[in-house]
């Protein structure tokens, strides 16, 4: 069952957030992309009124101007129209374009550089009309109505308080000459379009905050759903089991791969295995390359004796470097003397096996100091009171 709206009361995640951009969700405010057009064009008038006047002047004065010569010709009228259009289209469009630019402009401050093309993708459930009565009737599309109400009310409002409060300069107009008539004019649309500015100037402050908090309220999570999205980015238990153990049976391998190089192996006697290597010219001790338990220990003692790499049966020092070594780590400074001597037996065991003769000296069994050997390292029991 899905989460209802009175459960989401937790913010989203950030992996919710950037899924959410991904599908074109962005806090974007129309209001704001509206008052930095408007704002840009009336600056835009106001920085070039003497040139759009003069333009205008000499537009209407081509305009209004009729040569007998263009009487008899039909297509006269036609070319005069589109030379006139050619001329209004070479000043609008640029303001046309800043006006595009400025808006975008604003909604990229808003919400950030946002390209997807999932936003416009084809969406066949949004058709049917009765998913989309709750959207329709929701807070946020009430909000959305009532704010553009507002809006409405106030600019019409400014609008028409304005020329009630001008309406005489407007019909002065009639009575001065075209260029001073087109001059007082713009003066007074300027004075209309600040207002109005101002107007949505406000809402833009307003309409900012509000879009991001929509956003943010539309986008927040139950419990549940968190739960369900940190164990999505997480994985379950029984994957990441699965992953856990293909990760020991690769180290085992490669760990069982490195033993045929082994220079020994201490057992104790099946429990546990630990190979070691040295070599003095690359190590400043010997090292540990393999260890293992139960089985492993049994795995590490075949392939061992495989590759006829000597094995001791050495109990105290198999488990003292089990329990106090790593594999690919030097064995701790209070083995050096155990690990020498066998390693010592080792190497006259080689030179008999090379000159093919018996060796002389027993297998050693070195001493392990007791805080090393974690059975002689076990606490004793303690004593049952006497009854």
């Amino acid at each position: 069952m899905a989460d209802s709206a009175q459960d989401r009361k937790l913010p989203a995640t950030q992996r919710k957030i950037d899924k959410a951009r991904r599908e074109g969700q962005v806090a974007r405010s129309r209001d704001l992309g509206h008052f930095g057009a408007v704002a840009a064009v009336v600056a835009l008038v106001g920085a070039l009124a003497p040139q759009i006047t003069q333009w205008l002047v000499l537009g209407l004065g081509r305009g209004l101007r009729f040569d007998h010569t263009l009487i008899g010709d039909p297509a006269a009228m036609g070319h005069r129209l589109a030379d006139l259009a050619l001329q209004m289209l070479a000043v609008l469009v640029p303001l046309f374009g800043v006006m595009v630019a400025v808006a975008l402009a604003g909604s990229l401050l808003c919400g950030g550089w946002n390209f997807t093309l999932e936003a416009i993708a084809p969406k066949f459930g949004k058709l049917d009309p009765l998913a989309g009565l709750p959207r329709l009737f929701s807070g946020q599309q009430l909000v959305q109505t009532l704010k553009a109400c507002v809006l409405a009310v106030l600019l019409g409002g400014v609008g028409g308080l304005y020329l009630a409060q001008h309406w005489w300069r407007h019909a002065e107009l009639l009575a001065l000459p075209l260029p001073q008539a087109l001059a007082a004019g713009g003066s007074l649309l300027q004075g209309g379009m600040l207002l109005l500015c101002g107007v949505l100037a406000a809402f833009a402050l307003v309409d900012v905050p509000l879009q991001r908090h929509m956003l943010q309220r539309r986008l927040r999570m139950s419990i549940e759903e968190v739960k369900k999205e940190m164990k999505e980015a997480e994985g379950s238990t029984q994957v990441k089991a699965k992953i856990r153990l293909r990760m020991r049976e690769m180290a085992n391998r490669r760990m069982l791969a490195a033993v045929p190089g082994a220079d020994l192996v201490v057992m104790n006697p099946t429990h546990y295995a630990v190979a070691l290597k040295y070599d003095a010219e690359a190590m400043a001790a010997p090292r540990v390359i393999a260890k293992g338990a139960d089985l492993v220990a049994l795995k590490i003692r075949d392939l061992a004796r495989d590759a006829r790499v000597p094995v001791l049966q050495s109990p105290a020092l198999a488990r003292a470097l089990y329990a106090h070594t790593e594999i690919d780590q030097e064995i701790p400074a209070r083995l050096f003397s155990a690990v020498a001597q066998v390693l010592a037996w080792v190497y006259q065991l080689r030179d008999a096996m090379a000159a093919g003769r018996p060796l002389a000296a027993d297998a050693p069994m070195p001493e392990v100091p007791a805080d090393l050997d974690p059975l002689q390292a076990r606490p004793e029991p303690a004593a049952e009171p006497a009854p």
